[in-house]
Formats: structure tokens, C-alpha cells, sequence
């Protein structure tokens, strides 16, 4: 307890606040030895402090350091544990297909390797990527075998399949969405760094 407050004092002498505000006072005092704050010097000079303290800016707070890679490794992890519980779960032999290609483009992006890194920088396609593997396609399996149980007893209009089969190709057109960004985000760089060159061999 006794090293917490020490360790706030000693940051408040070192703050902007106690600088400016000292600043301020040391003015005070001059004025106290040219004569000019009379008697009332301590209130002068404590009014001046105070006065610095209050219009210093405030003491900016670095936000603590984030690695993106790790985000992407946490999502690796969860596609890992996506694929066992895929296997685990009855699908639609009529679906098959589209699973794999599904499956393999996200297995794909989070392979280890410089299309992670690239995927890393690029914190919207990890959003999209992330969403889709916690949430859209454990929902997609979740209602599809609900669904299918309902209609096992009132049959009639669209089969669950049929609607699994549509959403399987909504998120498989949204992966392919995230792929072309990273390509084009590759080529961004890589004209920058050709634009960068060139600017060198110029100068």
C-alpha cells in the first residue's frame, strides 16, 4: 500500500501538471520578490500553481500493446475445434461439397505462413473470418438440425437442406470476398514499396 502511494507521488511530481504548475508558482514568486504580490504572497503564488496545474493537458496514457498475430492464432485455434465439431454433427450428403470448399478456404487464411501475416493486418478480414467461424456456421448446423427435427413432424415448404445449402454459399461467397481484399491489400504494398524505390532512386 505504502509502495503504491509512493510510486503516485513520485508520478505526480514527474507529471506535466506538477511542471506547470511549478512553473506557474516560480512566476509567483518573482512577483513576491519584486513586491508586487504584498502580503498576500502565499495566496499568489499557491492560486498561480494551481492555476498551471489546471491548464496543463492532461497525461497521455499509451494504450497497451496489441498483437494481431495472436488474434489470428486464437482463431486457428477455434477453426481447430470448428472442424471437430463438424465432424461430429450429421450434414447433408447433398452438402458435401460445399463444406469442403468452405472449410479449405478458411483452412487456408489461417495457415501458418505469410497469408496469415498478411491476414493479420488486416483487422476487417479478421473480423469477417472470426465471425464466421465462432458464430455464422456452428448457427448455420445448429438450426439446420433443428429445423430438420420440426420438419420431420409438420413436412412441407423449403427443405432445411435446401436453405443450409444457401447459406453455406453466402459464406462461402463471403470468404472469397476476403481473399480478394488480402490480394488487393498485398498489391497496395507492394506498389508502395515499388513507389518507395523509386522515390529513393530519385533522390
Amino acid at each position: 500500500m505504502a509502495t503504491n502511494r509512493a510510486r503516485r507521488v513520485l508520478g505526480y511530481l514527474e507529471s506535466g501538471k506538477n511542471l506547470a504548475g511549478s512553473a506557474c508558482g516560480l512566476v509567483g514568486l518573482g512577483l513576491t520578490l519584486a513586491g508586487v504580490a504584498g502580503a498576500y504572497w502565499p495566496v499568489v503564488i499557491a492560486g498561480l500553481y494551481g492555476a498551471g496545474a489546471l491548464i496543463a493537458p492532461p497525461e497521455r496514457v499509451a494504450p497497451p500493446p496489441f498483437d494481431p498475430s495472436e488474434e489470428v492464432g486464437a482463431l486457428r485455434a477455434d477453426f481447430t475445434r470448428l472442424r471437430k465439431y463438424l465432424g461430429e454433427v450429421e450434414l447433408p450428403a447433398t452438402a458435401a461439397a460445399r463444406w469442403t470448399g468452405l472449410l479449405e478456404l478458411y483452412g487456408t487464411l489461417l495457415e501458418p505462413g505469410w497469408v496469415a501475416q498478411v491476414l493479420a493486418t488486416e483487422p476487417e478480414a479478421v473480423h469477417a473470418l472470426s465471425r464466421a467461424i465462432r458464430r455464422d456456421v456452428p448457427e448455420c448446423v445448429d438450426t439446420y438440425n433443428r429445423t430438420r427435427w420440426w420438419n420431420r413432424l409438420t413436412p412441407g415448404g423449403e427443405s432445411p437442406e435446401r436453405h443450409l445449402e444457401r447459406q453455406l454459399d453466402l459464406l462461402h461467397a463471403e470468404a472469397e470476398s476476403v481473399t480478394a481484399d488480402l490480394r488487393e491489400a498485398e498489391a497496395r504494398r507492394q506498389q508502395t514499396h515499388t513507389a518507395y524505390l523509386e522515390e529513393r532512386g530519385r533522390s
